[in-house]
């Protein structure tokens, strides 16, 4: 066939524009394609040294046991101790199997049941935040998704293979790590299937039977039709290496965490528990006692609620969370992890406003929040409900000390008059809050010593009441967590120790701070790294000549510096040459 009966081909950049201007109508201005051109380059074709790139090697560590976790969870979760303990044991226990598989280079196809997790609960318990806390705590990749936005594939809606696809971009693209991932689904009884309805329901029994295979096993790829990203990447792999790359998730070890409030399920279980007779075998049960029903749960009572048995028998694990009372909200509040109080303190810092909450004021904003029926989220209602106008007034004034008291909690408007009244009504508030400030310093050392003792020794860091104090007072000025507290202060003792560590090789002589001139260091700089080490260089520096002087000397092998060595070098290694020496 001549050339004259072939079809007038378009050129390379003519087909760019054309599908360029095709997704642009179809996803918008913000998917296009850059590109050197869909043919793999001249050096590739020529045996050049170009390699497609590659997932990095992940080498999976996890050594967290569950009483460890549930501990962590204590620091932060009110109540709901035996969920925590579920979660802690259930979710250690599935990483440290995978970690041991992988050790022992086996590939267990016998005993290899996911551990995967129902949640049931009100709204409000803290379900999302109790998880959102294990995976940050443990390390491990994590997406969260609703279950109302998904669909069985091939309708219109979400596909739930997506959840995979989202861990691995959480993953930073390792699809190795993704695979040791968590991925957590939100309001999943809103799957249920209606008892009602006739025919196909693609947005309740359809997505149940789509989750069936990824919580189990199955292998997910990430290229897909209706993701213009995935494909954008396959092209461009195309174009670098001349080959059609398939990349894969395989979801064995990925565990799957389910929850949701499942109104009315209590019903259920009441009605297989309780048959309803009349005389003297008639039982009858307080609106107040069908609480309790939840934690009598069988798979049984969700296959009656609407689920299939199939997409139940994957969730072997059923973890019940109580519902919040009152005390419940105001020991969230009074804990000196509750997001909702640290929050706001940040909130007002930003303006340079210091803020502080009388314990009484915690109280009535509990009773407040019991009101609103939203569980814990009905606390940040109230908290912004409150503190709304000061936060809109108060930093085009000059007040900087304010103080939450019940009559600011009953009457915020009035409270507000009263304050920006005068020098006065000023200056109580400038006292009312040292005093509350040194109630709470009291009471993080308390909650550091109780919580945190452990955590720190386990990181060689000798945990002594001078140190509590340091690190409740650093929650305070920074307005932090004291786990987060915690962390920094091992931070910059390992930062000290490292600098030691490092004249310790230069001068052949173990050279090491003792506890007390580590603290003194830490005391007299701002809490980052680079002040401390700037200050251990200064020390360093006035100790050099008196350090090379003792380095001759062979019976000396260590060095340990005190205060006196942080408060005065100079002084410190005269003294000590001098015993050395005995000048």
């Amino acid at each position: 066939m001549s050339d004259d009966n072939l079809p007038n081909l378009p050129k390379q950049d003519e087909l760019e524009k054309e599908i360029g201007d095709y997704l642009s109508r179809k996803y918008g201005g913000q998917v296009k394609i850059i590109s050197a051109g869909l043919l793999p380059s001249p050096d590739v074709k020529k045996g050049g040294k170009r390699k497609a790139a590659q997932d990095s090697k992940y080498d999976f560590q996890f050594d967290l046991k569950p009483e460890d976790l549930a501990a962590y969870l204590d620091e932060y979760i009110v109540r709901q101790d035996e969920a925590k303990a579920i979660l802690a044991t259930k979710i250690c226990t599935h990483f440290n199997r995978i970690r041991h598989d992988l050790h022992k280079s086996r590939n267990r196809q016998t005993g290899r049941i996911k551990s995967n997790v129902l949640l049931v609960g009100p709204t409000g318990v803290g379900k999302t935040y109790l998880i959102k806390l294990i995976a940050n705590h443990i390390g491990v990749p994590f997406i969260k998704g609703d279950a109302t936005k998904f669909s069985e594939t091939g309708y219109v809606g979400g596909d739930v293979d997506d959840l995979v696809r989202d861990l691995v971009r959480e993953a930073d693209g390792n699809i190795e790590r993704a695979q040791y991932g968590i991925i957590y689904v939100d309001e999943i009884d809103k799957i249920a299937s209606s008892p009602n309805r006739i025919g196909a329901d693609v947005s309740r029994t359809g997505v149940q039977r789509a989750f069936l295979k990824p919580m189990e096993e199955t292998e997910v790829e990430m290229k897909v039709p209706h993701d213009p990203i995935s494909q954008l990447e396959a092209m461009e792999h195309f174009r670098a290496t001349g080959k059609r790359e398939k990349k894969v998730v395989n979801t064995k070890n990925i565990l799957f965490i389910m929850s949701g409030a499942f109104a009315g399920l209590e019903k259920t279980i009441k009605k297989r528990m309780q048959q309803q007779s009349i005389g003297f075998e008639q039982k009858v049960t307080s609106k107040k006692d069908e609480g309790r029903f939840y934690k009598q749960v069988k798979s049984h009572d969700l296959i009656n609620y609407g689920f299939e048995s199939e997409f139940v028998g994957r969730l072997p694990v059923i973890a019940v969370l109580d519902e919040l009372r009152e005390n419940d909200f105001f020991e969230i509040l009074m804990n000196p992890n509750s997001p909702v109080v640290v929050a706001k303190k940040q909130d007002f810092a930003a303006y340079g406003i210091k803020l502080q909450f009388e314990e009484e004021a915690f109280r009535l904003i509990a009773a407040k929040a019991v009101l609103e029926r939203t569980g814990a989220r009905g606390l940040v209602s109230i908290m912004e409900s409150v503190l709304l106008y000061f936060e809109k007034t108060l930093p085009s004034t000059d007040v900087r000390y304010f103080v939450v008291s019940p009559e600011v909690v009953e009457d915020p408007l009035s409270q507000l008059k009263e304050l920006l009244s005068g020098e006065r009504i000023q200056s109580f508030h400038r006292s009312r809050y040292n005093e509350l400030e040194a109630e709470e310093y009291e009471r993080f050392v308390r909650f550091i010593q109780e919580k945190q003792g452990d955590f720190l020794e386990k990181h060689n860091v000798a945990p002594t009441t001078r140190r509590f104090g340091m690190i409740a007072k650093q929650c305070q000025r920074d307005i932090v967590d004291p786990r987060e507290a915690c962390e920094e202060f091992i931070s910059l003792v390992q930062h000290i120790r490292d600098c030691a560590e490092l004249v310790s090789a230069e001068c052949d002589l173990d050279i090491s701070f003792d506890d007390q001139a580590i603290d003194l260091i830490i005391t007299l700089e701002p809490w980052n790294g680079t002040a401390i080490v700037s200050r251990c260089e200064k020390i360093f520096n006035a100790l050099d000549y008196g350090l090379k002087l003792i380095a001759q000397n062979n019976s000396v092998k260590e060095l340990v510096i005190t205060e006196e060595g942080v408060e005065n070098p100079d002084f410190f290694i005269n003294d000590v040459v001098s015993d050395i020496f005995h000048l």
